[in-house]
């Protein structure tokens, strides 16, 4: 299995540490031709509009439109992945930033779904989703507000599960890709 990590901006070296410790090849994405053999693909949060105008600048809106393979967006990622993001494949509403500025971040715990173990949440200008489209299961709320969710191949989280040593929403996803790769095999 060989997952990408887009690697614009933001928290990609996080993300591929926490697949390198669970024993994934990870490999950062930095143009659209990096996307070619790849089972699956990190959308990582950073600042959404600066990872929105590289997407551009590298022209990288088709090919990830594009990419077969699971996707999973975290903060900035789910908001560009959300309705209306410039990759667009997940039918949930997202307010930006909803949870604060930067010194407003908090972290909490909160259930994750089939698991007695709470997940902690680190939620840094986190976005907040405003409405689920049909189709979409959320996996964990906080305070009622989702902030995990699944959509066939897609999932995404409000939150930064890569700046924990708690790997289960990362886990979560490669089962994710496990899935998706058994399916189109």
């Amino acid at each position: 299995m060989k997952i990408g990590v887009l690697a614009l901006q933001g928290n990609f070296r996080e993300h591929i540490r926490t697949l390198a410790g669970l024993g994934v090849e990870a490999v950062e994405v930095r143009k659209p031709d990096h996307l070619v053999g790849l089972d699956g693909l990190i959308v990582p949060g950073g600042e959404s509009t600066a990872i929105g105008r590289l997407i551009g600048l590298y022209s990288f809106e088709e090919p990830l439109r594009n990419f077969q393979g699971a996707m999973f967006g975290t903060c900035a990622g789910m908001i560009l992945m959300g309705r209306g993001g410039l990759i667009g494949q997940v039918d949930i509403g997202v307010d930006r930033n909803a949870y604060g500025r930067q010194v407003a971040s908090f972290e909490a715990d909160f259930p994750l779904a089939d698991e007695e173990k709470p997940l902690r949440g680190v939620f840094i200008r986190a976005p907040r989703v405003t409405d689920v489209g049909e189709g979409v299961e959320v996996l964990a709320e906080l305070d009622g507000d989702p902030v995990l969710l699944r959509q066939g191949r897609f999932l995404v989280a409000s939150f930064h599960p890569e700046l924990t040593d708690d790997t289960r929403v990362h886990e979560r996803f490669l089962d994710l890709v496990r899935e998706d790769m058994h399916v189109g095999a």
